[in-house]
């Protein structure tokens, strides 16, 4: 075929092979280019998939054929079945809540003068491995309050609002005049009179967990129409005590709760000092003196965050700690091309700031949200590093998901390649419709 030019005869076609495309590259040049990451893609990319659907449908040495085995095994095996589970609670949501901070953020520090430097810090988790991540969270939800931060500041805030542990271990040795009074309490083995100073020694707790502003001990003064008395450790460091004696280097037991019981009722109390000193009034004489169970109740320590019934919400929350600022930036960025006419405009209507929030800035940032969330959800999807980190194994079957279990049954101790294979497969397919969805979305967009 020949090409007329003007004013000249017309000249041949170039061969096919010397055709350029619309970018001005010939063809065989744009293929050569091409060829290697066609070949990358085939091999780490086709040829896994195609093998991994092979293997499906195989039994666990892979000579024999298994048909559909492996993928009823997926859905009758309570293991598989609970990781299945939590992938659909995962799926749900971490990318809601990641994408629903990710909006609060973006808007509330818009007009801020710090929103910059906030936005780095909520971003900055970004920066670090899903491996490094857990490890820190591992940390952060160790049950001990005194090296996992989440118990610690848990354990704080129900301290304030709630009375503290006493004496957790403390108890009444055989010469002391107490003895078991039922449920955990203590009482004096003698009704107590007025005008008579009254011992109730303990031992059994720690030096080091003594309140740091209790004093040494002292013996109060006898004084009529009162009961008076001491509570105290009845322990010397290094030795050299005496048993039902107030010796100088032991600490009164502050704040101990004492009360007075007459026929089942109690008809008085009090706390001792500092120096483990305390009153009574005369309507005590002849009670017993009890010291309740409540001085003597193990310290809160917290919630057992890695427990079968929360691991998988803290597990969630570390992930949510990661991917908020993703979800944050993208949509920051979404909302500097909104057009503040319109925003202006509903506030010239009248509406409030949650009626432009919600009639005016959602509706308009919702192709960004799309975004955000899609690819939450496919990456939500493969998780895999914080649930094998931070689950500890005694909570790991509850916290499973299922690249986990593709993980545990394709290299575990009891490998099965059938079954990873045909778990493999099923999470391609859960993934392949949010890509669709995805794919379909950016064409729509493009069209506009």
């Amino acid at each position: 075929m020949a090409a007329a030019t003007a004013g000249g005869p017309a000249r041949p076609a170039p061969p096919a092979d010397k055709r350029k495309s619309v970018t001005g590259t010939r063809k065989v040049v744009a293929a050569g280019f091409l060829l290697p990451a066609l070949v990358l893609l085939g091999a780490l990319v086709v040829y896994p998939i195609g093998y991994s659907l092979y293997r499906s449908f195989f039994d666990q040495p892979g000579t024999g054929f298994a048909g559909l085995d492996n993928y009823v095994e997926i859905f009758t095996d309570d293991t598989i079945l609970t990781a299945v589970k939590n992938n659909a609670i995962w799926v749900v949501v971490a990318p809601t809540v990641s994408t629903a901070l990710g909006l609060i953020f973006a808007v509330l520090t818009e007009r801020i003068r710090w929103g910059t430097a906030f936005k780095l810090v909520v971003f900055m988790p970004m920066a670090i491995s899903m491996l490094a991540a857990g490890i820190i969270f591992r940390l952060v939800y160790e049950q001990d309050p005194e090296r996992g931060v989440a118990n610690a500041v848990w354990v704080g805030v129900h301290d304030t609002f709630s009375e503290s542990a006493g004496f957790p271990k403390a108890h009444p040795l055989p010469v002391h005049p107490l003895k078991a009074g039922g449920g955990g309490s203590f009482v004096t083995k003698e009704p107590v009179t007025a005008g008579k100073s009254v011992q109730l020694p303990l031992v059994g707790v720690a030096p080091a967990k003594m309140p740091s502003d209790a004093q040494p001990a002292k013996t109060p003064e006898a004084e009529p129409g009162e009961i008076t008395g001491t509570a105290w450790l009845d322990f010397t460091r290094g030795g050299g005590g005496k048993p039902n004696a107030v010796d100088p280097k032991e600490l009164g037991l502050k704040g101990i709760k004492v009360e007075a019981v007459k026929d089942g009722k109690v008809v008085a109390e009090a706390r001792a000092g500092a120096d483990g000193r305390f009153t009574l009034p005369d309507s005590a004489d002849g009670a017993l003196l009890r010291l309740p169970a409540e001085n003597f109740r193990e310290p809160y320590n917290g919630v057992n965050w890695l427990g079968p019934n929360l691991v998988t919400p803290a597990i969630i929350g570390s992930y949510v700690w990661m991917w908020a600022g993703f979800a944050m930036v993208l949509i920051a960025a979404g909302l500097a091309s909104v057009p503040r006419e319109l925003l202006e405009a509903a506030r010239v209507d009248g509406a409030n700031e949650w009626q432009v929030f919600r009639k005016v800035t959602v509706p308009l940032l919702a192709p960004v949200l799309a975004v955000v969330l899609v690819t939450l959800m496919i990456n939500v999807l493969k998780i895999f590093d914080l649930v094998f980190i931070i689950a500890p194994g005694s909570s790991q079957d509850d916290a499973n998901v299922l690249a986990l279990q593709l993980y545990r049954s394709s290299f575990g101790t009891d490998a099965n390649l059938g079954l990873g294979s045909a778990i493999a497969v099923l999470l391609l397919l859960l993934v392949l419709p949010v890509m669709f969805f995805n794919i379909r979305r950016m064409r729509k967009e493009a069209g506009r």
